[in-house]
């Protein structure tokens, strides 16, 4: 592939939105400790993490091609124009599938053993949208995956740090599932025309609003939850305050239905969430590490 397109590909598979899952991988990382961290974990675990997402959007890309092709949005995508083959993105699908099983092999046994169910998840979520308008929450599933996973490769099982970790997935979902009914205010039309299956479709604009504010409170409730059941400190706290101030200004920018900002309240309001909430667990890591 020449280095165009190898461009293409990246362009293809959005590979900037790993972002939105790398810091929520590293909170898992960090509740995770102390432990006896090993040299060759924390690569095996950004590699999984690369290896699955890559995996999910070249299978959402092969899948939803013809889909893509009738939204004015998405019609100038690689997988529609040819640019990249749907033999290529069906390599890309393969290979990045059996990385991530060989990775995640590779961090321990319960890892290994888990991860068709977690790629199950990941690839299933881009046909729910043809059935369920739950797909938002298959997708804030997914990438829920990305802290209590983190936490099992440095731990090697469940143990008793577990609910913290798993009230932190359920967060992530929630909040992943707000954030993605909001990005799909842009397709409202184009997915009743296809009949197809989300918030916004059947619930229009301020119902799809208001679904989407009531998912981030539940974000914050979890969050909440993981700080008191985890005895997390301060740090953690003011983390999740912030995070709450960031959530509010986001659907401030998209108030009374405004579309204009929609990408500014989708991509850097959200990364920068994630990032904060890495940065309080760390330094909240910081402050109790045992002397």
């Amino acid at each position: 592939m020449s280095l165009r397109g190898v461009s293409d590909f990246f362009r293809l598979v959005r590979f900037s939105h790993t972002l939105f899952a790398l810091p929520w991988a590293g909170v898992g990382v960090l509740l995770a400790l102390p432990v006896d961290l090993e040299a060759r974990l924390l690569p095996l675990v950004v590699l999984c993490m690369v290896f699955a997402r890559t995996a999910a959007m070249c299978f959402n890309r092969l899948v939803d091609r013809k889909i893509d092709a009738t939204n004015p949005r998405t019609a100038g995508r690689e997988s529609v124009t040819g640019r990249i083959s749907p033999v290529t993105m069906g390599v890309g699908v393969v290979l990045c599938s059996t990385g991530f099983i060989a990775a995640s092999f590779a961090i321990n046994p319960s890892c290994g053993w888990l991860s068709p169910v977690a790629l199950a998840v990941v690839l299933g979520y881009s046909l729910t949208k043809r059935v369920t308008r739950c797909c938002h929450w298959v997708l804030g599933a997914g990438l829920g995956l990305a802290p209590v996973g983190s936490f099992l490769a440095l731990r090697g099982s469940f143990d008793a740090g577990t609910a913290t970790v798993v009230l932190v997935g359920l967060a992530v979902m929630f909040w992943t599932a707000g954030f993605d009914i909001l990005y799909a205010l842009a397709d409202m039309a184009h997915d009743r025309a296809e009949k197809l299956h989300s918030i916004p479709a059947h619930h229009g604009v301020q119902g799809a609003m208001r679904i989407a504010r009531w998912n981030h409170a539940f974000m914050v409730l979890s969050l909440v939850a993981a700080a008191w059941i985890g005895a997390l400190g301060a740090a953690f706290w003011i983390g999740v305050a912030l995070a709450t101030i960031l959530l509010v200004h986001e659907h401030r920018l998209l108030r009374g239905g405004d579309l204009s900002r929609l990408n500014t309240a989708f991509f850097k309001v959200n990364v920068a969430l994630g990032f904060l909430m890495f940065a309080a667990t760390g330094l909240e890591r910081w402050i109790t590490w045992p002397a």
